[in-house]
């Protein structure tokens, strides 16, 4: 359905993917959109609903993402090691494995009180433009922050993150209380950061179904930008085109909370050597900066000066990513739920959370499978860029993406969080405990739908949570 044939009055969730599901979208096969990846759709709840692999893989399919599994979730080493598959981790690192932040496939969350983050990161950079467009890192640290280094190298220094109480109310004088988070940095083993330093928390979202959206055309990716510019209305997403080093091109981004990476070999590449410390021939250098002395002497993995992950096994790891299913609705027919879905309707959320596609080719040749071609998935999201207002701004542009924009992730799995992490926490930083929070942080272009909530009773505002938890 094209944005341009309705009144357009909200994009609701824009950094959650929160999104309907429109009945006339619906195919003659799957009216309620319950099979999410099509016929790779994989029918799983409980603690590993996210990380079934494409119900369609091949025998031989199966096996390489076995072994893509194992290198996503095992941990890395310090070299060297006699563990020569694995060595290399750091000098500086936040996580030992993917899965570490990733745990389970799913969503990563903010640290508790005392603790230091793991699967929250903090992007730096300060203002100006850098390579192809992209980002300038902080000298002295950086364009990530890295809290845990191997022996002999100094971790960078403390994450510290503190909460302020946002207090509302409801139209129906039910009141709430959010909770505002603030970042800083204690411990700092270099020295200062530069005096402009721009600083974005970014949580490890899940990633079961990542090959489709992968696989989504760009043209309706444009599509989608073009029907709400012509629509007039609060809706103009725009798309983020990114440096690509596989593609060796600028391409539009679809993965990372700002739409910043193009496609998912350059993310795994990136997480390696980011989150991990682990070279690969795309990044075969150490992400040291030249004051970070112990850093750049520190023992590297890989034979014989070799990156750290070679090629095949990243391509492995890559694949199995691609090849991760995404899990079917459950409980799409209950009558509460059809009445959550009717109350998205008359907000017109669709318009920016687009809920279905079909596929077209993987770009990539390391995923090489034809199972992700033809599929009708119902991913909730329009992979464009929105200005989501000041409350969930972080003041650091991206590419394209400016302080106060954020992609629309997809929402499929969203509801089977709680099960496999334990939590249900959301948005770009984990602030909001659960989808209704996740809605009262949104202004800019999701202001019209975040009143739209706030006149809800009770009861439709429990209908509405439980249609977004069945998706």
């Amino acid at each position: 359905m094209k944005v341009g044939q309705r009144s357009v009055a909200c994009a609701l969730l824009a950094a959650t993917g929160l999104a309907l599901t429109a009945p006339l979208q619906a195919t003659p096969d799957d009216p309620l959109g319950e099979k999410t990846g099509g016929e790779t759709t994989a029918f799983a709840t409980g603690r590993n609903a996210l990380s079934s692999a494409l119900a369609t893989l091949s025998d031989e399919e199966h096996a390489r993402f076995e072994v893509g599994h194992s290198f996503f979730n095992r941990n890395w080493v310090e070299a060297p090691s006699s563990t020569t598959a694995r060595d290399g981790l750091g000098p500086h690192f936040i996580a030992r494995a993917c899965g570490g932040c990733h745990l389970l496939d799913g969503r990563g969350a903010p640290p508790q009180p005392g603790e230091q983050p793991v699967a929250l990161l903090m992007r730096l950079s300060v203002p100006g433009t850098g390579a192809h467009g992209g980002v300038v890192p902080d000298p002295v640290y950086g364009d990530q922050f890295d809290n845990a280094a191997v022996q002999d190298v100094k971790p960078e220094g403390k994450v510290i993150v503190t909460q302020r109480p946002v207090p509302g109310r409801f139209a129906d004088g039910t009141r709430y209380t959010l909770q505002r988070p603030s970042y800083g940095f204690a411990d700092l083993a270099y020295g200062p950061m530069a005096a402009n330093v721009q600083v974005s928390p970014r949580i490890a979202p899940q990633i079961a179904g990542v090959g489709l959206l992968e696989a989504i055309p760009e043209a309706e990716i444009l599509k989608n930008a073009a029907d709400q510019a012509a629509a007039g209305g609060p809706l103009h997403g725009q798309v983020n085109r990114v440096w690509d080093a596989f593609a060796n091109e600028l391409r539009i981004g679809r993965f990372g909370w700002k739409a910043n990476v193009a496609s998912l070999a350059q993310q795994t590449a990136s997480a390696f050597l980011g989150d991990m410390g682990i070279t690969s021939s795309k990044n075969p250098d150490e992400a040291c900066t030249p004051t970070q002395t112990d850093c750049l002497a520190a023992p590297r993995g890989g034979k014989d000066g070799a990156p750290e992950i070679d090629d095949r096994t990243f391509g492995d790891v890559v694949f199995y990513q691609a090849a991760l299913a995404p899990a079917a609705r459950r409980n799409a027919g209950d009558a509460r739920v059809r009445q959550g879905q009717r109350l998205f309707a008359q907000a017109q959320c669709d318009g920016c959370h687009r809920p279905s596609y079909i596929t077209g080719e993987s770009p990539d040749a390391r995923v090489s499978t034809d199972k992700l071609r033809g599929q009708r998935i119902w991913p909730y999201t329009d992979l464009l860029l929105h200005d989501m207002g000041a409350a969930l701004a972080d003041g650091r542009p991206d590419f394209a993406a400016s302080g106060s924009q954020w992609k629309t992730p997809p929402l499929w799995g969203i509801g089977l969080v709680p099960g496999v992490n334990g939590h249900n926490r959301l948005l770009h930083d984990g602030r909001a405990r659960g989808v209704l929070e996740a809605v009262l942080w949104h202004g800019g272009e999701a202001e019209p739908a975040k009143q739209n909530v706030l006149r809800m009773s009770r009861a439709e505002r429990d209908a509405l949570v439980k249609f977004l938890e069945s998706l």
